[in-house]
């Protein structure tokens, strides 16, 4: 299998090398080592480095996309049927944080002008009023 040197597959997915660094810190990709102790990467990272930007750019979390690339088998970059499998689970928790965002929109203009959240009933910093019977202030940020 063809080698990538680290300018290479960064050039090649249209992300820094400080990029590429991180996610093999958070272990999303692997690179193999040389001799002289320089990175290299299979050229099928592309294929989960692809993966990683467009769930970013979604919002899916990084551990999310750990998790999902740890169910694939090893050595083996995501095929059309893992991107099925990953694509109808983040689905799902989009659909569940689209449906947060809009439900916390529709409550915005209840907290515009306190500029505190420190209102007893707060839908955005107290949703549900679950702490409304401490009393009022910003009881999530201000700790116990």
């Amino acid at each position: 299998m063809r080698e990538l040197s680290v300018g290479e597959a960064a050039r090649r997915a249209g992300v820094a090398v400080s990029a590429l660094h991180f996610y093999e810190r958070k272990g999303l990709i692997q690179s193999l080592r040389t001799s002289g102790n320089q990175r290299r990467y299979a050229a099928d990272v592309l294929r989960r480095i692809a993966v990683i930007r467009v769930a970013q750019r979604v919002g899916i979390p990084l551990e999310a996309v750990g998790r999902a690339f740890a169910s694939l088998p090893p050595g083996r970059p995501p095929d059309k049927e893992d991107w099925a499998a990953m694509s109808e689970t983040w689905r799902k928790e989009l659909e569940q944080r689209i449906a947060q965002l809009s439900h916390l929109k529709d409550r915005l203009t209840d907290c515009i002008g306190c500029g505190c959240l420190s209102l007893t009933a707060c839908s955005l910093a107290n949703p549900g009023d679950a702490l409304g019977a401490e009393g009022g202030g910003p009881r999530r940020w201000a700790g116990e």
